[in-house]
């Protein structure tokens, strides 16, 4: 049986990579720090499970991770651990640094001293996957793609912060020989999804009644992907991808942001109409753009195709059904989390 040690498995994306993990039969010790996006509740189907380890603690304390290490010894080290919203980058930068530079910096080292100790087929089979994001490369005008190869030129203290773990992922492959991956990924969606963001934070105000704030002229373009697929394509670069190599990651559904939030709200109008029959498009409001914020985003994910045989399966058009599902379905999971250190606040000027 394999065994993953995942940093940040309590979070959107790295709980439903574990979840899928433990389903396919490997061991998990999974490291989160639990800030105020981490989850346990994402995790419940797993208590008393013993291919789940749960760990509370940081990916900056060496000590911490040299101890999970040793003792677990792990075929392979996945890094969702991060600060991710970039309303709370613009507002309180330290944190992401910390989190995102600092804190995979000594996750980097404490992984070094460990691969340097196997020997022959564990040594060779190592891999640190690290998980990133599209918004490293900046922004894009009308037409083209980001690819592997594109200029990182971040433009908010969050990307800032994930492009420079990014070079110390590279870093430590070119200097200490560490047989590391990363994917780039564009925007997930999905289950388990914080309610900070834009489409559960959507499908929230959207049930409650209140106004849906859209940054700006709603015209901004993301690439939407489903993180199902995002899981998939992690684990196909874990067992397929070349060492030292990048992989983006994109679920070719983009969509501006004002359709996204028009397509929730057409789901919605079918599965939980409102009483007094207006359309939930009613809610939208206009509020002044995020400062700094990024035209448009699109993945050239064709490498991870052609190499890898990887490609999304799911349509923008089915994710969303099944996220919106998902959450009407979920509604206890949604209020628990409201009921912590979140309440539902504007997505305008600042998170």
């Amino acid at each position: 049986m394999a065994t993953w040690l995942v940093t940040g498995g309590a979070g959107f994306i790295g709980g439903n990579f574990v979840l899928e993990a433990v389903a396919r039969g490997v061991r998990v010790v999974n490291l989160d720090a639990l800030t105020y996006a981490g989850n346990l509740d994402t995790l419940s189907t797993l208590a008393g499970n013993p291919d789940h380890v749960f760990v509370e603690g940081d990916i900056g304390d060496r000590e911490l991770v040299a101890k999970l290490l040793a003792e677990h010894r792990p075929d392979a080290v996945v890094n969702f651990a991060a600060e991710s919203h970039v309303d709370r980058s613009i507002d309180g930068p330290a944190a992401f640094v910390q989190t995102n530079v600092v804190g995979t910096l000594g996750l980097l080292e404490a992984v070094r001293d460990y691969w340097k100790g196997l020997q022959g087929d564990a040594r060779d089979g190592f891999r640190f996957l690290h998980v990133s994001t599209d918004e490293v490369y900046g922004t894009l005008g009308e037409t083209g793609k980001f690819t592997e190869t594109t200029p990182y030129a971040p433009n908010s203290p969050y990307s800032a912060s994930k492009a420079a773990s990014d070079h110390l992922v590279r870093a430590f492959h070119h200097t200490y020989g560490l047989p590391v991956l990363t994917t780039n990924c564009s925007n997930n969606y999905g289950p388990y999804h914080f309610p900070e963001k834009l489409i559960p934070l959507v499908i929230a105000k959207a049930l409650a009644g209140e106004p849906l704030p859209v940054y700006g002229d709603g015209k901004q373009v993301r690439d939407w992907l489903f993180v199902a697929d995002h899981c998939e394509a992690i684990r196909t670069v874990l067992a397929k991808g070349k060492i030292g190599e990048t992989y983006n990651v994109g679920g070719n559904s983009e969509k501006q942001n004002i359709e996204v939030v028009q397509a929730i709200c057409a789901l919605l109008d079918r599965r939980r109409p409102r009483e007094d029959g207006l359309p939930r498009s009613s809610q939208i409001t206009y509020v002044a753009d995020r400062p700094g914020h990024d035209r448009r985003y699109a993945i050239d994910a064709s490498k991870l195709k052609d190499e890898l045989g990887w490609e999304p399966k799911y349509t923008f058009e089915q994710g969303i059904t099944f996220t919106v599902d998902w959450y009407l379905e979920h509604q206890d999971w949604v209020k628990r989390v409201l009921d912590g250190s979140y309440r539902l606040e504007r997505i305008g000027a600042a998170a």
